[in-house]
C-alpha cells in the first residue's frame, strides 16, 4: 500500500506545479440578447410534425457568436424566443465592427391543436421597452386522427 501512495503523492505535486497560473481571473465573455429581425415561418402547422423555423438576427460584430435559443412558454401555445449570443471580451481579440445578419434554425416540434403565437424579441424602443415581431401560425388537425 504504501508503495502506491508515493507514486499517488508525486503526480499530486506535479500537477500543482505545473498547473496553469491565470492572472486575470475575470471571465472573457458573456451572453447577450441579439435582435431578431424576421422569422420565417409556414402559413400554417400540421399537428405532430417538427417544423425547422429560420430565424434572422443582427450579429453586431466579429466578436459576438451565436449561442443558441431562449424559448419561454408563456401559455400553453404562446412562446417568447431570444437569440442568445456570446460576446468575447478578451483584450487580446480583435474584433471587426461589421454588423451582419445571420440565420439560425430553430426546430420546433407542434403538439397542440390550438394557433401557435410566438413572439420573437427584436430589440428595446427609445423607453427601453422590449419590442417583439410576432407571428401566429395555425394547426390544421387531420380529420381522420
Amino acid at each position: 500500500m504504501r508503495k502506491m501512495r508515493m507514486p499517488m503523492l508525486i503526480l499530486v505535486v506535479c500537477f500543482l506545479f505545473s498547473s496553469c497560473d491565470l492572472d486575470n481571473e475575470s471571465p472573457n465573455f458573456h451572453f447577450t440578447t441579439l435582435n431578431v429581425v424576421e422569422a420565417s415561418l409556414p402559413e400554417s402547422f400540421e399537428l405532430n410534425r417538427t417544423y425547422n423555423i429560420d430565424v434572422t438576427y443582427i450579429r453586431p460584430d466579429g466578436c459576438t457568436y451565436f449561442e443558441g435559443f431562449d424559448i419561454s412558454k408563456v401559455g400553453q401555445t404562446d412562446r417568447d424566443v431570444a437569440v442568445i449570443g456570446t460576446v468575447i471580451t478578451d483584450e487580446d481579440t480583435a474584433c471587426t465592427q461589421a454588423i451582419e445578419e445571420v440565420v439560425a434554425t430553430l426546430p420546433f416540434q407542434v403538439i397542440f391543436t390550438e394557433d401557435y403565437n410566438f413572439r420573437f424579441y427584436a430589440g428595446q424602443d427609445e423607453n427601453e421597452n422590449p419590442i417583439y415581431l410576432e407571428y401566429t401560425v395555425p394547426v390544421e388537425v387531420d380529420p381522420t386522427n
